[in-house]
């Protein structure tokens, strides 16, 4: 049974698997008045299906909470690694169904962007889509609210299609960006962020789940799937061999 929300917020274990250095969290309240109480990173050169659910454990015991201490639950949606999304979304569909604790799903743009709340120019959030492209939305910071506010959906894009929707002073940020580090660098508009200051975080998975919870926007485990923003390719794959005489 999940805990009750007490006045510091609701209690959310968050999980982040849509690149390889991936996270789990524990987080307490929203993403206004969040504290986070611990973290861990999932090391790159071990797969999530190894490491992911001792990680859970790991950081469960270390902040001494309890499972039926748990408000909710936040997982990365994607866009981002295919078997790093289907991995986090697995542990975190059983750990919903098995608990009863309501599971909200985020964009993992969305959880990126929210590391940079406060800036005063447009903010294109990004992540490598591997084969010559990024995935990325841009963002734009709303006082009200104190968030930050994504104007379309999540794209997989050539770097060229994101400079082409730059038209004023703009900052890039995000791991996406070290491909094509020297041409994003090389628009006059654009400020290009460290690629190593900002990866994909659980904590503000956390945080933005906790919004959602506390909204009564939980999502139905059993229906909750990626955010891919393109075709796998197993679904090229199959679509070629379908048009093959």
């Amino acid at each position: 049974m999940a805990g009750c929300a007490t006045v510091a917020g609701f209690l959310i274990l968050s999980i982040e698997t849509s690149t390889g250095c991936g996270s789990v969290a524990l987080t307490r309240g929203n993403h206004t008045d969040g504290h986070l109480l611990a973290e861990y990173t999932l090391r790159p050169d071990i797969t999530h299906s190894r490491k992911l659910l001792g990680n859970i454990s790991q950081v469960m015991a270390d902040a001494g909470v309890a499972w039926d201490q748990l408000d909710g639950l936040g997982i990365s949606l994607g866009p981002g690694s295919f078997t790093g999304l289907r991995i986090g979304l697995a542990a975190a569909k059983g750990i919903a169904m098995a608990s009863g604790v309501p599971l909200a799903g985020i964009g993992s743009l969305d959880g990126l962007a929210l590391q940079y709340v406060g800036m005063d120019k447009p903010v294109w959030c990004m992540l490598d889509a591997r084969k010559g492209q990024v995935y990325g939305a841009r963002y734009l910071y709303s006082p009200a609210g104190n968030r930050m506010v994504r104007q379309k959906e999540a794209q997989a894009l050539a770097p060229e299609a994101v400079l082409e929707q730059v038209t004023e002073p703009t900052i890039l940020a995000g791991p996406g960006l070290a491909p094509f580090y020297e041409l994003f660098a090389s628009h006059e508009l654009v400020t290009v962020l460290p690629e190593t200051t900002i990866q994909p975080r659980a904590a503000t998975i956390g945080f933005l789940a906790a919004d959602q919870i506390e909204l009564g926007r939980a999502a139905d485990p059993a229906s909750l799937t990626p955010l891919y923003a393109r075709a796998s390719e197993a679904e090229i794959n199959a679509k070629k061999s379908a048009k093959q005489p």
